[in-house]
């Protein structure tokens, strides 16, 4: 047969707090059983409200509290999963607590130097659990919030100047590129003006002309200046020899 899973019970506790009911259970139980999170029933001499918040493997209650309201006081008996913080379970029961006397202010009334009683030392508990490691981990932690909001802050500033640079850099581009044309025109020469130019480098250099010399000394390809060349041969203004 196989084994049995053993059941891990939850640490157990309860709340006292003494008061005096001024209206009625029937008044009482009318205000509570109107609460969808509870399971209320009404007995002779109080009211029970009953909240699971989870339940075991086998569909037990595991997390819960149960309200008692009587005449003379109302009680809490509620569990503790193992392994979490009793102070803080404690703290979250008396919050409960207070959230179903507002329910019935008119009805009930605490025995208040009790009930601040328990709330002090149930706050006490859990401030004074707070380890130094813990204090110096949130300090750390505002620190790096601090600076996640600054460098947050600078990225969007780094954002906006490298839009602006983009901007600029794309209408230097095309001031580079209408100069380029514009020197391209320029650097063009006409056929006629090419022919001059030829005609006084021949007149300068013992009618003889170095094709390479001549393309580089006005940035001319060698192929332009061959073009013009072979143009002036055939119109008679030159004879080329071997």
């Amino acid at each position: 047969m196989p084994e049995e899973t053993q059941r891990i019970e939850p640490k157990l506790d309860e709340i006292k707090v003494s008061g005096k009911l001024s209206g009625t259970l029937d008044e009482v139980y009318n205000r509570i059983s109107g609460l969808q999170i509870f399971s209320t029933k009404k007995e002779d001499a109080q009211v029970t409200a009953v909240r699971v918040e989870s339940r075991d493997i086998q569909k037990n209650p595991y997390i819960f509290y149960i309200v008692q309201i009587r005449a003379d006081g109302i009680s809490v008996q509620y569990s503790t999963a193992l392994g979490t913080s009793e102070k803080m379970r404690k703290l979250t029961v008396l919050k409960n607590i207070l959230n179903i006397m507002s329910l019935i202010v008119d009805l009930f009334t605490p025995d208040n130097k009790e009930l601040f009683q328990y709330l002090d030392s149930s706050i006490e508990e859990v401030v004074g659990s707070i380890s130094q490691s813990y204090s110096s981990l949130f300090n750390n932690y505002d620190s790096l919030a601090t600076e996640y909001r600054n460098i947050k802050r600078l990225n969007i500033e780094l954002s906006a100047s490298t839009r602006t640079l983009t901007v600029k850099t794309a209408q230097l581009s095309k001031e580079n590129d209408e100069l380029k044309a514009k020197l391209e025109v320029l650097e063009k020469y006409s056929d006629e003006s090419l022919m001059v130019m030829v005609q006084d480098w021949l007149d300068s250099h013992n009618s003889t002309i170095d094709l390479e010399a001549f393309a580089k000394n006005y940035k001319l390809s060698a192929t332009r200046v061959e073009q013009i060349l072979n143009k002036m041969e055939s119109l008679g203004y030159l004879e080329l020899r071997g």
